[in-house]
């Protein structure tokens, strides 16, 4: 593999990473011509050079330290306590540089802007860093400043890490497996996607309007006037990381019913809202001073497709409950297989993953490990799951880490269990939508305006003998039933598109009966036709089962 001179600094960086980490078998077949790549020498790094190296190299790097750091599935217990440090406590730049960038965004200087700006950071991080200032109304506000020229390092950074991760896709059968280029890629748009602090404080606005039913949780919001594209100006929260909060003060604060809210409300965010707040680390959730949660930093965010919803709810059933078998269903469903697929195999180990996390109790069960274990077991056995999948498990595994810290007793689990018929509800309330039911009604009507015309072709073709029925069968009275079996379907599957029809122009009448805040008579008449169809599709499948019976014997 050749590299320009541009590149080759950036590459022998990584190859000597991969050499001092013990992954040489990664880099080994890159061939950099006649430079020295200076491959150490020494015994393999310590966990806690690692996080000190990936600094040395760069923001991209850190930035990828940062999301390792939230996977157990891919490093040691040792590896991640060394990476922690990266999530918050980054090497600061210098205040000129911010006064610098906040006087060019704003178009005014700084002492205009505010009445004060600490010149120390209250945090830094792999893309910016975080300042305490006040307006000069008085609000107190936390000013996030982008790293100068972070874009153009960032953009240089991934065109080579895309080059490496696309030769070790194409020349390694670990990146045939784990498919590094489409990974990098998915890691590079999430990345430029923090860089604009306009899209985070979009973010920040509908997350805090998706959860404006949880009063025990707040979103800090933006101040337009005073934030840019690489400038981001928000409320002060007046808080702690939850991190640093003592178990004295941990005694005073309703840490049950924090952990519980947090996690439903999550839950609602990734299979209702299909937006979510994807980076939920212990640096950012904040324990304010009047006793609630506040959510911070939401350049990295997720979302979810309506089918993904529900899928995904199956999943965390299935793994809640302990049903390998039904996990494993849910996740090939989900997954692009390749050739080397191997279906059973993949099934026993997400048997094991289960079953060893059951011996715990299911108490002790952590979905988000579950989750990652089961995305790592899916690209051992030729299974390419959709990045939803570890971004969730990802989420829960960190939401886990916050729920003991608020409630040592508390069960993310039973959490999960406790709070699906919510979930189902919030799931119908958003599919009953206006719109939605509307454009039901419109499908209802196109349907039964074409019949008429339908059925008269039928008709004609029928008059003019242009149908024929050829039935080879000694037994006529098997198909005068299977004629009649047809026509009761048909006429039931008609009455309930009526009751559907009906129940619908119902929608419209108001009366003081009422379910679900809709009209209570339509309302009985839409379940009324559920029910009814979920008979008729379990009439259909038991008859073919014993069809299907019949004729193999």
């Amino acid at each position: 593999m050749k590299l320009s001179g541009r590149h080759l600094k950036c590459y022998r960086q990584i190859a000597r990473l991969l050499w001092k980490y013990g992954r040489g078998d990664l880099i080994r077949h890159i061939d950099a011509e006649d430079e020295n790549l200076e491959i150490p020498s020494e015994e393999c790094g310590k966990p806690e050079e690692l996080a000190a190296d990936l600094e040395e190299m760069g923001p991209a790097y850190v930035k990828l330290g940062q999301i390792l750091s939230g996977r157990p599935d891919l490093l040691p217990e040792a590896w991640l306590k060394a990476l922690e440090r990266l999530q918050d406590n980054v090497k600061s730049f210098p205040f000129a540089e911010v006064e610098q960038i906040v006087t060019s965004e704003l178009g005014v200087r700084m002492s205009k802007a505010f009445s004060e700006f600490d010149p120390e950071p209250i945090a830094a991080a792999s893309l910016g860093q975080v300042h305490a200032a006040s307006l000069r109304d008085g609000r107190k506000v936390v000013v996030k400043v982008q790293r100068p020229g972070i874009r153009q390092q960032i953009t240089d950074d991934f065109e080579v890490l895309g080059e490496i991760a696309a030769f070790l896709d194409s020349h390694t059968e670990t990146g045939r497996r784990y498919r590094f280029a489409a990974v990098m890629e998915e890691f590079r748009l999430t990345v430029q996607q923090e860089l604009n602090y306009e899209r985070e404080a979009r973010n920040l606005r509908t997350l805090a309007a998706n959860l404006r039913e949880f009063p025990l949780l707040v979103v800090p919001q933006p101040i337009d006037d005073y934030s840019t594209r690489s400038v981001l100006t928000m409320e002060r929260v007046q808080g702690r990381k939850i991190t640093s909060v003592t178990p004295l003060v941990m005694m005073e604060a309703p840490g049950a019913p924090l952990a519980e809210e947090l996690f439903k409300a999550y839950l609602k965010q990734v299979l209702v809202d299909g937006f979510f707040h994807a980076d939920p680390h212990p640096g950012n959730v904040f324990l304010t001073d009047d006793g609630r949660l506040a959510l911070l930093d939401l350049g990295m965010t997720g979302h979810t497709t309506p089918g993904m919803q529900e899928s995904l709810l199956h999943l965390l059933m299935a793994i809640s409950d302990g049903k390998s078998e039904e996990a494993a269903d849910i996740v090939i469903q989900l997954s692009e297989k390749d050739e080397a697929f191997d279906g059973a195999e993949f099934r026993r180990r997400i048997g094991q993953i289960i079953a060893l996390r059951r011996e715990h109790s299911l108490k002790q069960l952590n979905v988000g490990r579950s989750l990652l274990e089961v995305s790592r077991a899916s690209a051992q056995n030729g299974l390419a799951v959709p990045p939803e999948l570890t971004l969730l498990g990802k989420t829960l595994l960190q939401l886990d880490v916050i729920g003991k810290v608020l409630h040592p007793d508390f069960d993310p689990n039973e959490s999960i269990r406790r709070n699906v018929r919510y979930l189902m509800s919030q799931r119908v309330r958003k599919d009953l939508t206006e719109g939605s039911f509307f454009g039901t009604l419109l499908e209802v009507k196109r349907f039964f305006g074409a019949l008429p015309s339908r059925m008269n072709r039928v008709m004609d073709t029928v008059s003019r003998s242009g149908i024929e029925v050829k039935v080879k069968s000694v037994d006529a009275k098997t198909v005068v039933e299977g004629m009649e079996k047809i026509a009761n379907r048909v006429t039931t599957g008609l009455l309930l598109a009526a009751l559907i029809v009906g129940a619908a122009l119902l929608m419209r009448v108001e009366t003081n009966f009422r379910l679900f805040g809709y009209p209570g008579l339509a309302i009985v008449c839409f379940l009324g036709a559920a029910a009814g169809g979920i008979w008729l599709v379990i009439s259909v499948l038991i008859h073919d089962h014993k069809s299907r019976k019949k004729s193999g014997k």
